[in-house]
C-alpha cells in the first residue's frame, strides 16, 4: 500500500510536468521595456479612446519602444500595442502607422488588428511571424494606465 501512495502523487506530478503546451516564444526583436504611462481621457488628445474602435498613436518617450497604440476595444476595456513592427529590429521604417482599425509597417507592409494584436497577412513562407507586443492597459475613472 505505501508504493502506491507514493507513485500516485510522483505520477501526477510527472503529467502535469510534460502536459505544459505553452509554446510561446518570446520575441526577439523587442525588447520588454518596464514603463508605465497614464492617459487622461477627458484632454483633447486623447478623446478619440472614448470612442469604440478609434485608435490613438501615442509617441511620447518612455512610452514603448517606438510609441504605444491604444485602442477602446468596448466595454470599458482598452487595449495598447508596442507601435514598433514585431518582425524586425526597430530601424528608420520600423514605426507603424494607423490606417483605420489596424497598424501598418511600411517596411514590409505587413499589416496588424489593432483590437487582437494578430498580424493580418502572415506569410506562409516557414518563417517564424510575431504578433505586436501587448501592454497592459487598466481604465480607471477618467484615465488609462499602460504599463509592462
Amino acid at each position: 500500500m505505501s508504493v502506491k501512495r507514493f507513485l500516485l502523487p510522483v505520477l501526477l506530478l510527472f503529467i502535469l510536468v510534460c502536459c505544459d503546451s505553452d509554446t510561446q516564444q518570446r520575441n526577439p526583436y523587442l525588447q520588454e521595456l518596464g514603463f508605465r504611462f497614464e492617459i487622461n481621457l477627458g484632454l483633447p488628445l486623447y478623446s478619440p479612446l472614448i470612442t469604440i474602435g478609434n485608435p490613438v498613436y501615442i509617441s511620447t518617450e518612455g512610452a514603448g519602444i517606438r510609441g504605444v497604440f491604444v485602442m477602446n476595444t468596448g466595454f470599458d476595456v482598452f487595449r495598447a500595442f508596442e507601435a514598433s513592427c514585431p518582425n524586425h529590429s526597430p530601424n528608420s521604417c520600423s514605426t507603424m502607422t494607423i490606417t483605420g482599425q489596424n497598424a501598418v509597417c511600411s517596411c514590409e507592409e505587413y499589416e496588424y488588428s489593432l483590437f487582437t494584436g494578430q498580424q493580418l497577412d502572415r506569410p506562409d513562407d516557414g518563417n517564424r511571424y510575431f504578433d505586436m507586443l501587448e501592454y497592459r492597459a487598466s481604465a480607471s475613472g477618467n484615465s488609462v494606465i499602460i504599463s509592462n
